[in-house]
């Protein structure tokens, strides 16, 4: 697995693909039993993988125990990244909710505690709240910092405004969103906030919870089965579906593979998720997969969306500068 520079705002060398923690374990009644996460973690470590994403709320904490028990005589050879916001208990008190320093204060010490470190990599809300003053968090994470509990600093699944205005505040290093052939949404403003500011992007859902590895057209049950049992494929989502499957013919591989290694062309970290070792090893593969650029066309333009008001105003205005 090839190392990638984690933006340009750290001299980071982290593998392509982010180990996904969020099956590993089972106290949440589903996941991997802890041999198992031990096995894929293993599997994931000798392929050269050395980035690992976790929250407080996976598995109510017992990923991170998991991985903590993992890296306990090499800790120094990976990339923890860790969320707060949801609380590691089934349920936490309102007090312990949110983004605010007190939440903030005991999810981290939790997590040391949990991954038997003394420091995290990467420290993360997992998403806005909505009430905690963005200068509040902003100062917070920075303290943090200032106290070695925290090397870098990011933010997931918040608005592109919020974000920069964190990122003009204090050093922010990385930004976390959903990003796959269905959920374009972060090209309109995330994606371009997070290139300018210099940020690392970490991508989770990749496979769109298993949509675009093509299995619910074939009857077979996931996630999304298990939310919604009248799935059915709308006419943009059918479409992408029959040209990954188009393209996977050509190159002798699956869906999914073709998924993800589309996402590997812009720029971003995906995040691989896996229940089991044999969906880990398939998620791996991804690393020797090279779309050429008719195919990476294909894709983008069957998935496009618009991009919206003001940028497809300014997009007209900008042409006509550049033609005159």
């Amino acid at each position: 697995m090839k190392q990638k520079l984690f933006g340009t705002q750290t001299g980071l060398p982290a593998s392509e693909l982010i180990m996904g923690g969020s099956q590993l374990g089972q106290r949440r009644g589903n996941g991997t039993s802890a041999e198992e996460a031990i096995q894929i973690l293993s599997a994931y470590a000798d392929a050269g993988g050395n980035f690992i994403d976790l929250s407080d709320r996976y598995q109510f904490g017992e990923a991170e125990e998991i991985v903590g028990q993992f890296t306990t005589s090499n800790r120094h050879n990976f990339i923890f990244c860790t969320k707060y916001t949801a609380g590691g208990e089934p349920n936490p008190s309102v007090v312990n909710l949110g983004n605010h320093r007190k939440a903030m204060r005991q999810a981290v010490e939790g997590s040391l505690k949990r991954l038997k470190t003394d420091y995290i990599d990467i420290y993360i809300p997992h998403y806005d709240d909505g009430i905690t003053p963005l200068d509040e968090i902003a100062r917070g994470l920075e303290d943090l910092v200032d106290a070695g509990k925290v090397l870098y600093t990011g933010l997931a699944n918040f608005p592109a405004w919020k974000a920069a205005s964190i990122a003009t505040s204090i050093p922010l290093h990385a930004i976390q969103f959903e990003y796959n052939l269905v959920q374009r949404a972060a090209e309109r403003e995330l994606k371009p906030m997070a290139t300018h500011f210099g940020l690392g992007m970490m991508c989770y859902s990749p496979l769109a919870g298993g949509l675009l590895t093509a299995k619910y057209r074939h009857g077979s049950s996931g996630r999304l089965t298990k939310s919604d049992s009248n799935y059915q494929e709308d006419p943009q989502t059918k479409s992408i579906i029959d040209e990954l499957e188009l393209i996977a013919e050509e190159l002798d591989v699956t869906p999914g593979q073709v998924a993800t290694a589309w996402i590997m062309t812009k720029g971003v970290f995906p995040i691989i998720g896996a229940s089991t070792l044999s969906h880990l090893e398939t998620s791996l593969k991804v690393s020797d997969i090279k779309l050429d650029t008719e195919q990476v066309t294909r894709l983008d333009n069957v998935s496009a969306v618009p991009m919206g008001y003001p940028h497809e105003l300014l997009s007209t205005v900008q042409r006509q500068y550049q033609a005159s």
